[in-house]
């Protein structure tokens, strides 16, 4: 991997400190994680609120997505040469501003512009908290730690979403699905300002105008494409939109090659290693933000829970995660990421494919728990090192959009994984014969477990590319990194 060069001062010097970065870059990343969810389980009580017909609450997702996705690597630079501290905070204020407005949305309109705005803040914000993370642990077994707490967070930040989304909707309304930002921003933001020390990159700082355009363009398309693919994936405008995409990211690659001061230096992805990180996290974003989405259909529509139920089922995976992730880190700097990130996929594919045996009549305890903790396991073996190798040995100058390079594989994976799972769902349900004496309900079941079987096959392919990209020595996440081979 890339060896450090110009070094940003530490964040935080003082070791005591650095753990309340930690917290405050955790809030970040589970106030960004859970919007990404929460607000599903809102969607129906809000839709009849504010009447909006279906195609505006498919939008209330999309919206998000489209403007987190496709700002994210320009986001990433800005923290760089703007500073992560102050790049942190207004995004963190930007989120609880846009928040608030969603959270008091008498329109739709109103809602659809929060959600949007919402987007945009987060995309300048995670990165920030990735990059903040990263000067401020740079090596040793603290960052192993560190790193694990927030793909702790990653990994079952959208399970809290689904729970936290069911509490609020069932006892208060769905605005609070959105003023719950609020309170945490704060906390995060007086916590940030006197404790988080700034840190920018040094040298030359001046902007990619032509990449940041033709980045955000090319990532917005794709995007966008997928969240229409779910429509048909013969429609023209899907068609356009992703072969748009493709073309201006190609675009985008050969202009990073030529230009002076690129946005995201080519060296930050085309590492083997990090590089096979970043396949990886698109093959777990798209499994799972994909397939818990059905998981969470089959508990609502199949098995009649409640919101709250809901989210409820939802909390063993990420009460394993968690859990799990803490073994992990122990682990990590004695087998090395390459077995973690082998076996970890294996384990979740194990997990979805346990899925893909529900019936109709089938009973929770048999038939989701079990699959649950062996996903939340396997999760937690991929999560933990997969922060860490993504900016394992970067360029501090180069820490936020390598952050930002990370999230955006996983926002647009999850965004690969709803469109190609819908189709696939919508392709065996219409095959499904139904007859006089079947449940209605059980096309419904086989579409679900047809999606996730798609998905088990996802991180199966994840495993392999782990196996033949991920290597390096163990002993990187024990010892300073620049006394190691990496890669």
């Amino acid at each position: 991997m890339t060896r450090p060069g110009n070094s940003a001062p530490a964040a935080t010097p003082h070791p005591r400190a650095r753990w309340i970065v930690l917290a405050v870059a955790a809030l970040a990343q589970l106030m960004v994680v859970l919007d990404g969810t929460i607000v599903n389980i809102a969607l129906p009580a809000a839709q009849l609120e504010l009447g909006m017909n279906d195609s505006e609450r498919s939008w209330v997702v999309t919206i998000y997505a489209l403007a987190f996705g496709s700002l994210l690597l320009l986001g990433g630079r800005v923290a760089d040469f703007w500073g992560r501290k102050r790049s942190f905070i207004v995004g963190m204020a930007g989120f609880a501003i846009a928040s608030a407005i969603g959270g008091l949305a008498t329109t739709s309109e109103m809602l659809l512009f929060a959600r949007g705005l919402q987007g945009i803040f987060a995309a300048l914000l995670a990165p920030a908290a990735l990059a903040l993370l990263s000067v401020t642990f740079p090596s040793g077994p603290d960052r192993v730690k560190a790193f694990a707490v927030f793909g702790t967070i990653a990994g079952s930040g959208a399970a809290v979403g689904l729970l936290l989304g069911g509490v609020l909707t069932e006892y208060l309304t769905w605005h609070w699905c959105l003023l719950v930002n609020i309170p945490i921003a704060i906390v995060a933001i007086v916590a940030a300002i006197p404790l988080v020390k700034e840190s920018r990159a040094d040298g030359d700082t001046r902007y990619d105008v032509l990449g940041a355009i033709l980045v955000t363009a090319g990532l917005g398309s794709i995007v966008y494409g997928f969240a229409r693919a779910e429509l048909g994936w013969a429609r023209t405008d899907t068609i356009g939109f992703l072969a748009a995409g493709v073309v201006l990211m190609v675009a985008f690659v050969w202009w990073e090659t030529r230009a002076s001061n690129p946005l995201l230096p080519l060296r930050v992805v085309f590492d083997r290693v990090r590089g096979g990180a970043f396949i990886v996290s698109v093959l777990i974003g798209a499994a799972l933000l994909g397939g818990l989405l059905f998981l969470t259909f089959h508990f609502q529509i199949v098995m009649e829970m409640t919101p709250l139920q809901s989210g409820l089922a939802s909390l063993p995976m990420a009460l394993t995660i968690m859990v799990s992730a803490a073994f992990v880190a122990k682990l990590l700097p004695v087998v090395g990421p390459r077995v973690l990130m082998t076996v970890g996929p294996v384990l979740a594919a194990a997990g979805l494919l346990w899925f893909s045996r529900i019936t109709v009549d089938g009973s929770y305890v048999v038939q989701v728990l079990p699959g649950q903790i062996v996903l939340g396991i396997g999760l937690a073996m991929v999560f933990v090192p997969m922060q860490n190798l993504a900016l394992a040995g970067i360029d501090a100058r180069d820490a936020g959009v390598a952050g930002a390079a990370l999230t955006a594989t996983q926002q647009v994976g999850g965004s690969i994984g709803i469109a190609v799972f819908t189709a696939l769902y919508t392709a065996a349900v219409n095959s499904f014969e139904m007859t006089e004496a079947t449940n209605p309900m059980s096309a419904l079941v086989d579409g679900y477990s047809t999606v996730f079987v798609a998905a088990a096959i996802g991180l199966l392919v994840g495993a392999v590319i782990a196996f033949f990209m991920i290597r390096v020595s163990k002993d990187t996440f024990s010892v300073n990194p620049e006394a190691v081979h990496m890669g």
